[in-house]
């Protein structure tokens, strides 16, 4: 009698000898091919028209030469990762490239110590890079930022947590102006403070105010990311707390708070993320100025957002050097934002 030999299942996360050299061929055979064809046969020229070939010759290559020594399902499978990857490397390669292109154009301005000393009171624009700065950016951002902290926050979680441990008529409706608000384009949050505050109130032109337009486009962030985190924690934690004799206050502050403690920190750092680098509201409610305010109560203050604007907008080159640099400190802080929250999110998946 004949012995059915079973075949063993393949390894789907190891990587062979024999694909990664179908893959480089492939890679490098594409390349050649197009190259021919683009530019020598054709006479074609551009850089995105070749990268769009080189891309669909490489796919085609590649499912030949794997169809070559396997069936259809392993060239479906290989052709299809590898058209992840490649959306991957071009999602990736857009980001470094930008990072680089703002850094590189930053460069002028970084390497002076008075770019983060300084404010810009009393120098012009055309002056060189050794005199002015974004110290008075730096300060309104950081006071901006903290304010629209304090009043988010408290809101923001609060809203979450009667989403989820509050059982009422009126959560869907809540839940829905959140989501609402979530979508709300940021200019109009910075409309209303405007209307409301300034106009309707007589309030001057301050960092109070661009911190107040801040937390509106902050508050439903924080509350939506929140509410998400909340319910994440295990319904046994709650019951067992509940079963112990402790109120339902008690089991949200001492048991449900505690177990998303990493996850609302993430919230929160993605909140302030997201407003770190509005300019929309700032426009309407806060006012530029070239001298350094720490008093968010009088008088306008400046931020890097608005910074950024009006160096661009200068046309002078050194004060457009000026800007890449404000651009870059901004990007960096954003940057360490992300990084922390995905270090919060990796050590609570480890905890676990």
């Amino acid at each position: 009698m004949t012995q059915l030999v079973r075949e063993a299942p393949r390894a789907l996360t190891r990587r062979t000898a024999e694909e990664t050299a179908s893959q480089v061929g492939a890679l490098l055979g594409s390349f050649g091919l197009v190259w021919v064809l683009y530019a020598q046969l054709l006479g074609w020229s551009g850089r995105l028209g070749f990268a769009v070939c080189w891309v669909a010759g490489f796919l085609a290559l590649y499912a030949a030469v794997t169809a070559l020594a396997h069936p259809r399902p392993v060239v479906a499978d290989r052709v299809a990762g590898a058209v992840v990857l490649a959306a991957a490397g071009l999602v990736a390669s857009a980001l470094v490239l930008t990072i680089a292109y703002i850094f590189t154009k930053a460069w002028p301005a970084l390497h002076h110590r008075a770019f983060f000393t300084s404010d810009m009171a009393g120098v012009r624009p055309t002056a060189s890079l050794g005199q002015g700065g974004v110290l008075h950016a730096l300060v309104g951002t950081a006071i901006q930022v903290v304010i629209a902290t304090a009043v988010s926050l408290p809101l923001g979680i609060g809203t979450a947590i009667y989403l989820t441990e509050v059982r009422s008529r009126w959560t869907s409706t809540v839940r829905t102006v959140v989501e609402a608000m979530t979508a709300l384009p940021d200019i109009l949050a910075g409309l209303f403070v405007y209307a409301v505050l300034v106009i309707g109130l007589h309030w001057e032109r301050t960092g109070l105010a661009a911190a107040l337009a801040l937390s509106v486009t902050m508050t439903p962030i924080v509350a939506r990311s929140s509410e998400v985190v909340l319910r994440l924690v295990p319904a046994g934690l709650r019951e067992a707390s509940l079963a112990l004799g402790a109120s339902r206050w008690q089991t949200v502050r001492r048991v449900v708070l505690p177990t998303a403690r990493a996850g609302l920190a993430t919230s929160l750092i993605l909140g302030v993320a997201r407003v770190a680098g509005e300019t929309a509201p700032l426009l309407i409610v806060s006012g530029a100025s070239t001298f350094t305010n720490h008093d968010p109560l009088h008088n306008p203050m400046n931020s890097l957002p608005l910074y950024v604007f009006a160096a661009i907008r200068s046309g002078e080159p050194r004060f457009i050097a000026r800007g890449y640099g404000a651009a870059a400190l901004l990007l960096a802080f954003v940057l360490v934002l992300f990084v922390t929250a995905r270090f919060l999110t990796r050590s609570k998946v480890r905890a676990r």
